[in-house]
């Protein structure tokens, strides 16, 4: 007999096809780790296990499933696939990326902090200040170029950082390395949102960190059609809590949204070479372009992060932020309204391009006084640079500029 607690994704990096994952690049994870043919009928592609319960022969006799908010064969087949791939022992899939970041919350007791870096997705930033807040969780909001700087913050009741690398929008890189250090000195819990990367071109387990947060919505599912949140980690007690949470709180994902995640990682790798050519074509343009002002990405040398982006990460990604000379709020909507290639939505990660305006959309929720602090002003437009030709992105950009 299996119970969840002992199951859930232990076996991510164990085996495909009874091999061991590590002896594997990712391109070959992707297609394999976790995924077994169907034993029934010898199906490659994992079924889609649309059920709610299970039948069993006798009380407490089961195949390992017993209920499907505590363990389904296609979440189940996901977990160890995108475990595997940013090479954790275990790996856990929630109803959204928030969801997730709210499990890793639930870690915590009243009175304990969180040191966070100020500039990250504003949803974090709401569910930390409006949500946990008010049960008595503390945060503290900090640049993190410094190490030693948000070091000497640490006091008796830190027992959390919180790194979200690339950081959305403005791209800061924070040394996950550097801080990973840090938290292994004072016997704090590092978590890094590790959306923007994507863990092909970034995997934080590696560096030190001990969860790694994905809003699989964005670049693993990689196609807009799935809102899903994803832990992995090495921790076997902190596996267990946060698998007790996933269950206890009903926080899953289903098992449809679970089929097209794991469709979607098997291009993931090639979806992510041609984000971050077309996106270095795009930031090296925009550059140029007389209207604009500011370029951020960390492929620039003279980006201020651009060394630990290359120590830690494989390439340098397809989001892009820009500000427009004179700022204005006016041309910056008119810049977006004018666009046909890329479209003006939320999100990011998809194979179609996205542009966003973070101070109206995902930046809403933090202080005007706050967020233009962080560099996000009026005219911040934020590009999730898709997979297109290069030569009609470019020139979408150029006619939206007239």
């Amino acid at each position: 007999m299996l119970e969840h607690n002992s199951f859930g994704s232990a076996e991510a990096t164990a085996y495909f096809h009874g091999m061991d994952n590590d002896q594997h690049k990712f391109e070959t994870k992707a297609l394999h780790a976790g995924i077994e043919p169907d034993a029934s009928t010898g199906a490659i592609m994992t079924p889609i296990y649309q059920t709610s319960t299970y039948a069993q022969p006798s009380p407490g006799v089961h195949k390992g499933y017993e209920y499907s908010r505590t363990l389904n064969p296609t979440r189940h087949a996901l977990e160890k696939n995108l475990s595997a791939l940013e090479n954790g022992k275990h790996g856990l899939a929630f109803g959204s990326g928030l969801a997730a970041i709210d499990a890793c919350m639930r870690l915590l007791n009243p009175g304990e902090e969180v040191i966070s870096t100020n500039d990250l997705y504003g949803g974090t930033y709401r569910l930390f200040t409006k949500v946990h807040a008010q049960y008595g969780l503390k945060f503290h909001f900090t640049g993190m170029q410094s190490a030693a700087d948000v070091e000497a913050q640490i006091n008796q009741n830190t027992k959390m950082i919180w790194v979200e690398t690339p950081t959305n929008p403005t791209m800061n890189i924070i040394d996950i390395e550097a801080f990973a250090k840090i938290a292994e000195k004072h016997n704090l819990i590092l978590v890094v949102d590790n959306t923007f990367a994507s863990p092909y071109l970034q995997n934080p387990l590696d560096l030190g960190a001990g969860i790694v947060m994905h809003s699989v919505t964005k670049y693993i599912g990689g196609h807009s059609d799935v809102v899903m949140g994803f832990l992995a980690l090495n921790n076997d007690d902190l596996r267990d809590k946060l698998a007790f949470v996933q269950n206890s709180v009903g926080a899953i994902c289903g098992p449809m949204d679970a089929f097209l995640v794991l469709r979607g990682i098997k291009t993931l790798a090639l979806r992510m070479q041609r984000h971050c050519e077309n996106g270095a074509k795009v930031a090296h343009w925009l550059k140029s372009h007389p209207k604009v002002d500011n370029v951020y990405w960390p492929g620039f040398e003279s980006h201020p992060n651009h060394e630990t982006a290359k120590k830690q990460m494989r390439d340098f990604g397809g989001m892009i932020s820009f500000s427009l000379k004179g700022d204005k709020l006016e041309d910056a909507f008119k810049l977006l309204s004018n666009m046909h290639v890329f479209t003006l939505a939320e999100s990011l990660g998809g194979v179609e391009s996205l542009a966003g305006h973070p101070a109206s959309m995902t930046h809403a929720a933090i202080p005007k006084e706050e967020r233009e602090k962080l560099g996000v002003t009026d005219s911040l437009i934020r590009l999730s640079v898709g997979v297109e030709h290069i030569d009609d992105l470019i020139a979408d950009l150029a006619q939206s500029m007239n």
